[in-house]
């Protein structure tokens, strides 16, 4: 974060901060609270080296990163993560079309397990073996964040996360300003909506695309499921964003876990927020990764309309790969096409 982002910052929130002087002592200043709160964030450190470091009480810091937590989310939210609209939508899309040669993608989705000390055996002990809070995320392709939801059960999936949120339930009600389906460049047949895509863990809906399963795909479905990973790749690559700028993210939180969750909320506009005013460029960090396996699938699943969306993407992306409008980086890829002449 720069000093001129600090200042802003504390420009922002300094209303919500300031406290009242009294004869027995002097309250702390909104910019001694916003660092003593963005130390604890960005170092990882604890409350008694802050209580060192700044000569607080540890229930003083413990207050002060508590309502700084609550401010930033309550004051940045609506100007760091707004309501999506159709525009916006369509923006999306295009620079996902453009970035990662993707069409008619929304987002990339994903959950994170943000670990937190907890008891063994409560709601919050996940599959990995710890406890935890999920942080689900909706990522564009400048690696900030569209939408989020906090504070899930570590013992939920992502998929049952993504199905009870807010977003997918607008979408399912209707009430989500999508962009209108559109015909794909080559295809006549049908109008393909728009959509988010996700791994293996999600279910397959005609807004939500999954790689096809199974080790035994052909090259075609091969290729397929690497442009996919490719545009799902920004949400894997946003969390390593944002924990290692916010290295609370590199311990387990030792706070209750409605406090770890308000941490979650506030380093996610503040990750939104840094990105906007000093982030790099998005052309300094693509890389070329291999094929990964996939799981086995023995059945298909999502029901015949996601199935045929996802066919139809997946013939258009192989049309695109015969007439060379593909980016074409990868090595592996390049090899592929000459030896089964794609």
């Amino acid at each position: 974060m720069s000093i001129a982002s600090f200042h802003e910052l504390n420009h922002k929130l300094k209303d919500v901060l300031q406290r009242q002087d009294t004869v027995m002592r002097d309250c702390i200043e909104p910019m001694q609270m916003l660092a003593v709160a963005i130390r604890y964030l960005a170092s990882g450190c604890t409350f008694t080296d802050l209580h060192y470091t700044y000569r607080l009480g540890l229930t003083t810091i413990s207050n002060i990163v508590r309502d700084m937590c609550l401010a930033i989310w309550n004051v940045l939210r609506l100007e760091c993560l707004p309501e999506p609209t159709k525009q916006k939508w369509e923006g999306i899309a295009s620079t996902f079309e453009k970035r990662a040669n993707f069409p008619n993608c929304l987002g990339a989705v994903d959950g994170k397990h943000v670990r937190i000390v907890n008891p063994v055996g409560s709601m919050y002990y996940n599959y990995k073996g710890y406890s935890s809070v999920v942080l689900m995320a909706v990522a564009d392709s400048d690696y900030r964040f569209i939408y989020v939801n906090v504070g899930s059960y570590g013992k939920d999936c992502d998929s049952s996360i993504f199905k009870n949120c807010s977003l997918w339930k607008s979408i399912l009600n209707g009430e989500q300003e999508l962009p209108e389906a559109k015909f794909l460049p080559g295809m006549t047949n049908k109008e393909v909506p728009y959509c988010f895509v996700g791994d293996e863990a999600f279910a397959l809906h005609q807004h939500f695309l999954r790689p096809f399963g199974g080790h035994n795909l052909t090259i075609t479905k091969r290729i397929f499921n690497y442009r996919l990973s490719r545009a799902r790749l920004y949400v894997e690559c946003i969390f390593g964003i944002l924990s290692n700028k916010w290295r609370i993210f590199h311990r387990a939180i030792n706070l209750k876990p409605d406090f770890a969750v308000n941490i979650v909320k506030a380093c996610v506009v503040l990750h939104n927020f840094v990105r906007e005013r000093g982030g790099y460029k998005i052309e300094d960090t693509f890389t070329v990764t291999g094929l990964a396996e996939l799981p086995e699938a023995t059945v298909v699943r999502g029901g015949t309309a996601a199935n045929d969306i996802r066919n139809i993407i997946y013939m258009q992306i192989i049309l695109c790969q015969k007439s060379d409008q593909s980016v074409g980086k990868c090595q592996i890829f390049n090899k592929i096409i000459k030896k089964y002449d794609l």
